[in-house]
C-alpha cells in the first residue's frame, strides 16, 4: 500500500484523491509522504554539458511563489541536483555550491539568459539560449503534467513547504531511477 501511495504522489494524484482511492485518511497519505526518506544522488561525477533552469510553483497560497533551480542531464534524463528558494543570486549560488560539494564537475552549462545564472556560474563555460535548454524545458513540462501541485495556476498546491519539497524529491528519484 505504501508503494502505491508513493507512486500516486508522483503521478499527478493529489493527497485527497489518494485517500479516497485507497480508502484511507489524508493523515495516512501525509504520513507516508513525510516518512519517505529517499536521497537524490548523482550517478556520475562528470557531466559534459548539463542544463540549468528555474521552475516556480505555489506553496501555501497563490500569492507565494517558491522557486526550484536544478541541473539536468538531457542525454540520460537525470536530475543531477536541485535547490529551492527565492529567484535570486543566493539560490543560484547555492545550486553551484551544492554541485561542487557533491564533487560534480562539468564542461559547460547550458542555460537561458537569466543574469543570476551568469553570475553564479561565471567561471564556467556557458552555452546560452533556449535552443540549448530544450531538455530541461521538456522536463519542466513533464513535471507540471506529472505532479498536480506543480501547475502554475491551480487549486492544487501544498500548504506546507516541507511536504512540497518531499513530493519533488520523490518525483526526481522517480525520474532518475524509475521507482519510489
Amino acid at each position: 500500500m505504501i508503494k502505491r501511495i508513493l507512486l500516486r504522489l508522483v503521478r499527478e494524484i493529489g493527497i485527497r484523491d489518494i485517500s479516497e482511492i485507497q480508502e484511507i485518511s489524508t493523515r495516512k497519505v501525509l504520513s507516508v509522504l513525510v516518512n519517505s526518506h529517499y536521497v537524490l544522488t548523482p550517478r556520475k561525477s562528470y557531466y559534459p554539458c548539463p542544463e540549468a533552469d528555474e521552475f516556480w510553483r505555489y506553496v501555501g497560497n497563490k500569492g507565494k511563489k517558491y522557486w526550484l533551480l536544478y541541473a539536468y542531464e538531457p542525454q540520460s534524463g537525470e536530475v543531477v541536483d536541485y535547490v529551492g528558494g527565492k529567484r535570486d543570486l543566493k539560490t543560484a549560488k547555492r545550486l553551484k555550491e551544492k554541485l561542487l560539494k557533491l564533487g560534480i564537475s562539468f564542461g559547460c552549462v547550458c542555460r537561458d539568459d537569466w543574469q543570476r545564472f551568469i553570475t553564479a556560474f561565471k567561471e564556467d563555460n556557458h552555452v546560452i539560449g533556449k535552443s540549448h535548454t530544450v531538455g530541461i524545458e521538456r522536463n519542466n513540462s513533464r513535471l507540471r503534467n506529472r505532479i498536480g501541485r506543480a501547475f502554475r495556476k491551480t487549486c492544487r498546491f501544498s500548504k506546507k513547504l516541507f511536504n512540497h519539497l518531499k513530493t519533488f524529491r520523490l518525483a526526481f528519484v522517480y525520474i532518475n531511477y524509475g521507482y519510489v
